[in-house]
């Protein structure tokens, strides 16, 4: 399987640093974006730890098994939650994470937080992961309905987040691929600040499906969606991977 990707992170127009990690694997079929979060440096530890924690995972651990993907998941929590209890300006620091592994025919994803993995296909996105905040949980009430939810000022209160409590829950997916697949992993500074239609409007204009998805492609796709989260304020750290296969 070939497989082409682009992974970049941005700190965006008003934060003084930048708490995501980018994680990309080549090697391993593996990416994924970590969005970290805790006073101090914290947030810069903890998706730091975590992409580390992943690289030597999956270098003992060489098949892409949905159980592999849960393992890592929990191995990334228990060292970050012990990190914070040994150093008590730490304490409470936690990640997002959103992953893909190809895996045969399959993907992998597994999710915790508010970082999604989304497809593109056909022409139209579809948001493959499901966010751990207060806001999805009144999106599933049916309190109001995803625009809705985007004006909630509560919008940035998630309910699950990786090392903030001693074990977690991993949601982990598995999807058959298709062809023409291309996925989309990113950080709560992309998909808070530019909407659904517009992210697919951006790739479209940059990616074409007629053939094989070059390089190039996936480039000035991932720089536009990035450019775009900060025209639009960028009030956040911006991470966004890109990634396609070929069978």
């Amino acid at each position: 399987m070939k497989i082409t990707f682009c992974g970049k992170t941005d700190i965006g127009q008003k934060r003084k640093t930048n708490q995501d990690s980018i994680c990309l694997l080549p090697n391993h079929e593996f990416f994924a974006v970590a969005d970290g979060m805790g006073g101090h440096n914290g947030g810069d530890i903890a998706s730091q730890m975590a992409v580390q924690i992943f690289s030597e995972y999956f270098a003992e651990h060489t098949h892409n098994e949905e159980e592999n993907l849960t393992e890592s998941f929990s191995f990334i929590n228990k060292s970050i939650f012990n990190h914070g209890m040994t150093h008590q300006e730490l304490k409470g620091m936690g990640t997002t994470i959103s992953a893909l592994q190809y895996n045969g025919k399959f993907i992998n994803i597994g999710n915790i937080g508010d970082s999604r993995v989304y497809l593109i296909n056909n022409g139209r996105l579809f948001q493959m992961s499901r966010d751990h905040s207060l806001v999805q949980e009144k999106l599933n009430l049916g309190i109001y309905d995803r625009e809705g939810a985007r004006q909630d000022p509560q919008k940035n209160v998630l309910i699950r987040t990786v090392g903030f409590e001693e074990e977690v829950d991993v949601d982990v997916y598995k999807y058959r691929l298709n062809k023409n697949d291309l996925f989309l992993i990113c950080s709560d500074g992309l998909h808070g600040k530019v909407c659904d239609a517009d992210i697919l409007s951006i790739i479209n204009q940059h990616v074409s499906f007629e053939g094989p998805v070059s390089q190039e492609m996936l480039d000035n796709a991932t720089d536009h969606l990035i450019y775009q989260a900060n025209l639009n304020g960028g009030q956040d750290n911006i991470s966004v991977i890109l990634t396609t296969h070929e069978s």
